[in-house]
């Protein structure tokens, strides 16, 4: 399968998280989504995210005061600044189906090294513990 841009023909080196068409840069990626990726066009954006009753919560759910050590994580701070990764997350936060894209984006390498940074960062103890 070639990578070439869907755009202007150049090396595609940026895969789109929703179609998986190949891109070369920030502008043909936006010129891309401009055209009408499909599942990009969301009917509009949720009011305020829904709330998951408490008997349906997960028991791997991570609670708030842990989420916030995610802000302290170097790992993190450095793979967010990867416009792909951003990407990836925009469309997962505004997809109806969460699920099936974190699925796809679970193939893409950069979104697998994410989650993993996020896990050490949130989960610390136990990280040290596998370790030993």
């Amino acid at each position: 399968m070639s990578k070439v841009c869907i755009i202007c023909t150049a090396n595609g080196i940026y895969k789109c998280p929703i179609c998986y068409v190949y891109y070369c840069s920030s502008k043909c990626c936006k010129k891309h989504r401009a055209d009408g990726c499909e599942l990009l066009q969301q009917k509009e954006p949720p009011q305020e995210p829904p709330q998951m009753p408490e008997a349906l919560k997960s028991s791997d759910e991570i609670p708030s005061d842990r989420l916030q050590l995610l802000k302290n994580s170097d790992a993190v701070k450095s793979l967010l600044s990867n416009p792909h990764l951003r990407d990836l997350l925009v469309t997962i936060d505004n997809a109806e189906d969460f699920e099936q894209i974190i699925q796809k984006a679970m193939l893409e390498p950069i979104f697998v090294e994410f989650a993993d940074a996020c896990i050490k960062a949130v989960e610390p103890q136990e990280n040290a513990q596998d370790h030993t």
